[in-house]
């Protein structure tokens, strides 16, 4: 750790962190963590100094404060999962644009810097590939043309020059700094991976029907596709911006964010107890923000702004036990929902909201002077290596806690809730357990049960598309029961074990065999044997057919036929 700074600090920081005002004794040094950019470190943390000039905290949380910000990033950093990537990237440019609007750029290249091509903005037809192998597909007079490039440059361009990387427009910042990117790829271009994947538990993958696709739908880039004829997902991490709107959306929890995993942000909630967490994401700039952050405030520092959702959200809410500020000029679509979601649960048990939204300086001041504690919220368990709808299950309960307290309506993104058996139409035939891959849906053998357990359940509908019956499973959706069934196993259907007429072994549920016999007993009725083996095991149904072909074959022997 290390904390640069040309003007010395006013109080002393912990024996861990390295304190300098001479930047020239650090040159060929390297660190993990750093407040400066001028220091040659891993992680650049703008949240110390933001801290360290606004805290109004006593002097020795500070000091213990700005370690802890350093731990965090640490943290972050120890169990990251973001694989970098690099890529050969050549000259070949595309400029798109008229010729006068173009002009100024070409005249900051060199004679020979790249193999350059300019076409008129009107005449593309599609975009595709990825960085480093860019295909453009042009008509011009009626004359079709593919042109391979490395990068492409589209002056006003439309949003397919960012559905997948490689494209850069000069009017959203400036001519210089999109010639320094391109310039900097063709010398190292270097890529991450920013979402990990369990195709176990996906409710795509696989599936004989599409019941999912909230990833691919939210993903800006060509980052996530579908492969619709296999039901695959298929991530491009060249492509990807690292936003993680796809992981705030996953209902499951089979995509997490590679930078910042669930167990990584369990440990860094754990060192906010009876701390206020504000949110900043890398994109929000602290550097130049003068603002006053009251005692107990410390800057809560993630990468990504989309990728929240409710389990990481209320595993902070409650490891901390107070309210949460997210400071972003933009929500995601599921971590929109998921707030709305909270800020319900939160308003039925303590009357207020859990997480409040700051898009703005202006807002930011008028959250952080509302922002509280809430009593009796704090809570911490260890739940590394728990699934997401888990983790938020064991939590809402505790928040329960055995009461009524209503109901929550979830959102458009974020799905939630229970499957509904029509029990005289069920034959337990457990085609909608073996459907569904996250365990809301389950048998007991014991009293050959259905089961199910609301809390967990990601309302996919696949249960209800598998099962053979017809209005036998329905499902009830967008719907959060906060109450303490929702949390305990639910009997959906239960039935007898028939017994085989001939052996008495047990073999399969009365409802099933009655079902079977009430379909073929029409067809077997003119033959009593064939009509028997309905009510019969595996076992026996051959054997008493084999003997009553036996038994016919000596009777016609016997008669002379």
């Amino acid at each position: 750790f290390i904390y640069y700074d040309q003007n010395k600090l006013e109080f002393p920081l912990s024996e861990r962190i390295m304190v300098s005002d001479n930047l020239e004794s650090l040159v060929q040094k390297k660190f993990i963590v750093s407040n400066k950019k001028e220091v040659d470190s891993e992680i650049y943390a703008p949240e110390i100094d933001f801290y360290i000039k606004n805290s109004q905290d006593p002097l020795p949380k500070q000091i213990s404060n700005v370690e802890k910000l350093y731990e965090l990033r640490a943290i972050q950093f120890d169990n990251a999962q973001d694989v970098t990537y690099t890529a050969d990237i050549s000259n070949r440019l595309l400029v798109v644009g008229e010729e006068e609007q173009c002009q100024p750029l070409f005249e900051k290249m060199g004679a020979d810097e790249f193999d350059l091509y300019r076409i008129d903005p009107e005449i593309i037809q599609s975009v595709s590939g990825s960085i480093g192998n860019l295909s453009v597909d042009v008509k011009e007079q009626d004359k079709e043309t593919t042109l391979h490039i490395e990068q492409l440059i589209w002056f006003d361009a439309d949003e397919r020059a960012f559905t997948q990387s490689g494209g850069f427009d000069p009017t959203l910042s400036s001519i210089d700094e999109v010639l320094s990117e391109v310039r900097a790829n063709i010398e190292s271009f270097e890529y991450r991976k920013f979402t990990v994947y369990d195709n176990t538990i996906c409710q795509y993958h696989e599936r004989r029907e599409e019941i999912c696709g909230k990833c691919e739908e939210v993903c800006p880039t060509t980052a996530i596709v579908k492969i619709d004829e296999a039901k695959h997902l298929e991530f491009s991490q060249i492509d990807c911006h690292g936003c993680g709107g796809c992981i705030s959306v996953c209902p499951s929890g089979a995509i997490d964010y590679a930078p910042s995993n669930r167990d990584t942000l369990f440990e860094m909630s754990r060192l906010f107890k009876d701390t206020i967490a504000l949110i900043t994401p890398q994109k929000m700039a602290l550097e130049n923000l003068d603002i006053t952050l009251k005692e107990h405030v410390l800057p809560f520092a993630i990468e990504g702004e989309k990728f929240l959702h409710e389990a990481s959200l209320l595993t902070l809410l409650q490891e901390s036990g107070a309210q949460v500020i997210f400071y972003s000029d933009f929500l995601s679509k599921g971590t929109n929902d998921s707030i709305k979601i909270l800020n319900q649960i939160y308003q039925a048990k303590y009357g207020k909201d859990a997480v409040l939204i700051a898009m703005n300086e202006k807002e930011l001041k008028e959250q952080l002077e509302v922002v509280s504690f809430i009593e009796n919220s704090l809570l911490s368990y260890n739940q590394t290596n728990s699934r997401k709808r888990e983790t938020f299950a064991v939590r809402l309960e505790k928040i329960v806690n055995g009461e009524d307290l209503g109901v929550v309506n979830t959102g458009e993104h974020v799905y939630y809730g229970k499957v509904v058996v029509n029990e005289d139409n069920c034959t337990l035939c457990l085609a909608c357990v073996g459907a569904c891959n996250v365990d809301a849906l389950f048998a007991r053998v014991e009293d050959n049960s259905l089961r199910f357990n609301a809390s967990v359940c990601t309302s996919c509908g696949y249960c209800e598309l598998s099962c053979p019956e017809k209005d036998c499973i329905s499902i009830e959706t967008d719907v959060i029961e906060l109450n303490p069934t929702w949390f305990q196993e639910r009997l959906l259907a239960k039935d007898t074990l028939f017994a085989c007429v001939e052996c008495g072994k047990e073999f399969a549920t009365t409802k099933a065999v009655e079902k079977i016999a009430q379909m073929m007993g029409p067809l077997f009725a003119k033959d009593p044997i064939k009509e028997r083996t309905l009510y019969c095991c595996e076992s026996c149904k051959p054997k008493i057919m084999m003997q009553s072909y036996m038994d016919n074959k000596n009777r016609q022997l016997g008669q002379g036929v």
